[in-house]
């Protein structure tokens, strides 16, 4: 069995860095197919429609929702992952698109969707940006459209004096979200790494937007 790994330590993950250097090497959660969290959303059909996928990386999931036949989307600010996800999409004849956006300015840009995907990004994020993402998302988002997060949990240990994605619990995440998104779910979930099969002790997250009357 592999010796369980600190994810701060195998991936070097810092919230300040940029985004480009997360990808001068393959990193962990880069795992070359879909988080299984999110195949199981997928085979269940609750992802549907148009789709967004934010801090895409090299695309997986993206790829995933075309392959469903939904129109899909994926935004990063990283260019190096951007390429990646291109090219893979070029090989595979999937017809997705790909932008250089940042997810903390979703009214930017412009467009509803009826899902939101989210691995591995709002657990990123400087509690000073948050309101303005949920502020985006909330936005972005068709009247009963859902948002469906894949983040860390504050279950998964830290390494003493590690950087790394903040480990969130239930509370953080309700109220992080209050007032623009219905929180459906919050549900144990493993974000799945190449380096350790345990993975990552995390959180699926299912979000609606509902009218205000409902919230």
């Amino acid at each position: 069995m592999a010796e369980h790994l600190s994810p701060d330590d195998i991936s070097g993950i810092n919230p300040g860095q940029p985004l480009d250097d997360l990808y001068t090497h393959r990193p962990p959660w880069d795992i070359g197919r879909p988080q299984s969290a999110f195949l199981g959303l997928a085979r269940s059909g609750a992802i549907r429609g148009r789709v967004l996928d934010i801090g895409c990386g090299t695309g997986e999931h993206v790829l995933m929702c075309a392959g469903l036949g939904l129109d899909a989307t994926g935004l990063d600010l990283a260019d190096t992952a951007l390429r990646t996800a291109r090219d893979k999409a070029h090989r595979r004849g999937a017809a997705v698109r790909f932008l250089h956006h940042d997810a903390r300015a979703l009214t930017a840009l412009g467009e509803r969707f009826d899902t939101v995907l989210d691995c591995g990004l709002f657990h990123m994020l400087a509690a000073a940006d948050r309101a303005r993402f949920t502020a985006g998302l909330d936005a972005s988002l068709r009247l009963g459209g859902r948002y469906f997060m894949l983040c860390f949990s504050e279950r998964e240990p830290s390494e003493p004096g590690t950087v790394g994605p903040h480990r969130l619990t239930r509370d953080d995440i309700t109220t992080a979200f209050a007032g623009t998104l219905r929180v459906d779910s919050i549900e144990p979930a493993v974000i799945e790494i190449t380096l350790d099969p345990a993975g990552v002790q995390g959180w699926l997250v299912a979000m609606t937007k509902v009218s205000a009357l409902e919230q």
